[in-house]
């Protein structure tokens, strides 16, 4: 395993989007416990990205402008629905003394709902995995899985910090309405905006 590939995965698991934007809102709104789920649901989501990726089945994202459109707008979509379901006072950012108020089979099903409907991500894996396998490497569908699982890990690690965070100066928030007014409306603009972003990606 190459340093390039540590640091690489690392700058892109901690770039803000999709799954840093909910890991953090689910901290914040239901504690270290509910974050370290949403972490979890989105380390799950990468899996049929990674999955395509080593099948070949994100080369048809690539190559059909019909599949990769109907993909994106289906991404698009969830993310317009998160933005507006997070505005609402017993939405996705509902913040609460009392944590128990979602399932964490919910969290999960909402995490990884954000990152399977990003088309991007199965592309992304498809010229990123190949680039840290050997054109001589015996087994190369066997160490794209073990650089998946890798950057699988990395993703829990990073997500589950940003949640307890989150969680961590949660009773702060709690404690001001109007801190979570401001905040819910800053998770609706963030995920309105990924999906304006996500809109209007190209192939």
């Amino acid at each position: 395993m190459s340093v390039e590939f540590l640091i690489t995965s690392l700058i892109v698991v901690a770039s803000p989007g999709t799954g840093v934007i909910y890991t953090l809102a689910a901290g914040l709104s239901r504690g270290a416990r509910a974050s370290i789920v949403a972490a979890f649901g989105c380390t799950l989501g990468i899996i049929p990205h990674i999955a395509a990726a080593i099948l070949g089945l994100a080369a048809l994202l690539h190559t059909s402008a019909l599949a990769f459109q109907i993909f994106k707008y289906l991404g698009v979509a969830y993310l317009l629905y998160m933005a507006w379901n997070t505005l609402q006072e017993h939405g996705t950012l509902r913040v609460e003394k009392q944590t128990a108020v979602r399932t964490h089979r919910q969290i999960v099903v909402e995490a990884v709902l954000i990152n399977i409907l990003n088309p991007k991500l199965s592309i992304f894996f498809l010229a990123f995995l190949p680039q840290f396998v050997n054109a001589s490497e015996a087994q190369p569908l066997l160490r794209m899985s073990e650089l998946s699982a890798i950057f699988m890990l990395m993703t829990f690690v990073v997500f589950v910090g940003y949640g307890l965070f989150a969680a961590s100066v949660r009773e702060h928030v709690i404690s001001r309405p109007r801190v979570v007014t401001w905040m819910r409306r800053a998770f609706a603009g963030a995920f309105a905006l990924l999906g304006a972003k996500l809109a209007l990606s190209e192939r």
